[in-house]
């Protein structure tokens, strides 16, 4: 919550590659009744930025006392090692997830993040964040098929694969390999290899699924982390307003 800059695009951005599900929230009241929606939640709570004074304390007291919201796990993230905060925090309110305080080497306070994340179980039982699809604009595939191209709407996607629902009627080969798919994910475009897993019906109509080879490379799965990041942050950002 107030995540600084450097948080935003460098520790955000990175345990988002990293398959965690994270978000960015800077208005503590709303994320406070948002919280009541979502108990489980792990609120990081940027002290040196939004709140000032004792406000950060309040904040956090309130939460952790109040019913709807006590099952919510709070860490604190400071920029500096103040003794007198460090013992506000972890002895007096006992935060769940530390005190943990972000220096020059950002690669090491991820792996803080991502220990004390993972500790707290943070990802369950899934280990890939799969985001639907369905209302998306501009969320299809695009396979080149003997000399014409089948297009079809993503239902979900994770960085393993996707399903969809082709615009024509077909019938694609189980296990058939696809090596020139291409997939219009908003703005981007990412080219992928994948193979066909098998197909489901939902009101009558066939939902593919694809897998992923691995041959994809490490580029386009980012891509595909970006968007699935973007999107979920931009429904949080509309729950919050």
């Amino acid at each position: 919550m107030h995540p600084s800059a450097v948080i935003q695009n460098r520790v955000i951005a990175e345990l988002a590659q990293e398959e965690f599900e994270v978000y960015s929230a800077k208005d503590e009241i709303k994320l406070k009744s948002l919280l009541v929606k979502y108990p489980n939640s792990i609120v990081f709570a940027c002290i040196n930025e939004g709140l000032k004074g004792d406000l950060w304390e309040k904040w956090i007291r309130e939460t952790m006392s109040d019913q709807a919201t006590s099952n919510v796990l709070i860490g604190v993230i400071s920029l500096s090692d103040n003794p007198d905060d460090r013992q506000k925090y972890t002895e007096q309110l006992k935060v769940q997830c530390g005190y943990i305080v972000i220096k020059s080497n950002i690669a090491h306070f991820n792996k803080q993040i991502a220990v004390i994340l993972n500790h707290a179980e943070a990802k369950g039982r899934r280990k890939f964040i799969r985001l639907l699809t369905e209302g998306e604009a501009n969320t299809t595939v695009n396979i080149p098929m003997g000399g014409n191209f089948l297009n079809g709407h993503i239902k979900d996607i994770s960085v393993i694969g996707f399903s969809c629902i082709f615009t024509d009627d077909t019938e694609l080969t189980k296990n058939k390999l696809f090596t020139d798919l291409q997939l219009r994910l908003h703005s981007q475009l990412v080219k992928v290899e994948a193979i066909a897993y098998g197909f489901r019906v939902e009101e009558e109509q066939k939902v593919y699924v694809m897998l992923f080879t691995q041959k994809v490379d490490s580029d386009e799965r980012s891509k595909i982390r970006k968007f699935i990041h973007a999107t979920l942050q931009a429904r949080m950002d509309a729950e919050l307003k």
